[in-house]
């Protein structure tokens, strides 16, 4: 199925992306999400001398990427890493400084509708979920494995599901009697947890489990909060870096680091100078969100939840 399935993803907020990076010809440009390539077959068309740096953890990402980006491979390099790896791929290529980082946090179209890869409660299939399949924790390690309160605590957090407590149980009592293997196997649990009167309000009743084992499969906000400040010392003054959240948790440690950065005084209010010596890196150029047009969420509902922040290095 890999080999005949179209990596499709369709590039959300891609204009107000684009626009945001404030793109150089001679610039040096990290689009530390590369999925299929939307975002950067946009931004290499925009280079002369400079260089694009696409990062992508999915083997299936890099193949199709590097197929779109054909045209404009003299100016384009591709690592198969996950984006907190940024600074060491960078080293590697002898580059110290960039000046454009791009993440797009969505999970593919590819991803989730490939079947294989066990992302979907669409398709009964082996619990999988691994954005990188070279990693051993999967969604069936953390079913079968996890102890009843962490996950309640994931689904609670990640999937923010006012059902939590009574799926974690139910999760529990089932794998006792056996291993729970496949999607279709936790669809019924899961769909079991939730009062018959509720699954008929916002959308399939698996839709937040699935998306909470996930983020922890993946350790998305883990790896997403480690690696900001990093991004941010790595580009140029005047260098731009803009991230698209799909998710309340992603967008917070977005905004909480941007406005660290932007302000990381420590000292009380009333000293009158500061003595803490921790100086600004730049500033928020959004104070609030970019959100999707309507225009776009109606052709792609996908799109819905989306937010794009921007920061701006001094």
């Amino acid at each position: 199925m890999r080999g005949t399935m179209e990596f499709a993803h369709t590039s959300v907020l891609l204009d107000e992306t684009i626009e945001g990076l404030k793109i150089r010809p001679d610039g040096i440009y990290v689009d530390g999400t590369l999925g299929g390539a939307g975002h950067s077959s946009c931004i290499v068309q925009r280079l002369q001398t400079g260089r694009l740096i696409g990062i992508d953890q999915d083997d299936a990402a890099i193949a199709a990427a590097t197929k779109r980006l054909e045209p404009w491979k003299d100016r384009t390099t591709l690592v198969r890493s996950n984006y907190c790896n940024m600074e060491a791929v960078l080293n590697e290529l002898g580059i110290d400084r960039v000046d454009g980082i791009l993440l797009d946090l969505g999970v593919s179209s590819y991803q989730l509708d490939n079947a294989e890869r066990g992302f979907s409660y669409k398709y009964d299939t082996a619990l999988d979920m691994r954005m990188d399949t070279r990693q051993t924790l999967t969604a069936r390690t953390i079913v079968n494995e996890y102890p009843e309160m962490e996950l309640y605590r994931i689904i609670r957090d990640y999937g923010e599901d006012k059902f939590a407590k009574n799926i974690a149980k139910h999760i529990v009592s089932n794998r006792q009697k056996k291993p729970i293997e496949t999607t279709g196997e936790l669809n019924e649990i899961i769909k079991a947890a939730i009062p018959a009167k509720m699954r008929e309000k916002g959308g399939h009743p698996s839709k937040r489990t699935y998306q909470a084992i996930r983020i922890a499969c993946n350790r998305e906000l883990e790896v997403l909060e480690n690696s900001l400040d990093t991004f941010i010392r790595l580009l140029n003054p005047g260098g731009r870096i803009c991230i698209i959240t799909f998710h309340s948790l992603e967008d917070r440690i977005v905004k909480a680091a941007f406005k660290k950065n932007e302000n990381p005084c420590t000292c009380p209010p009333e000293f009158p100078v500061c003595v803490c010596g921790k100086a600004s890196q730049g500033k928020v150029i959004t104070r609030k969100p970019i959100l999707p047009s309507e225009e776009e969420m109606e052709n792609n509902s996908r799109s819905k939840s989306a937010k794009l922040r921007i920061f701006e290095k001094i």
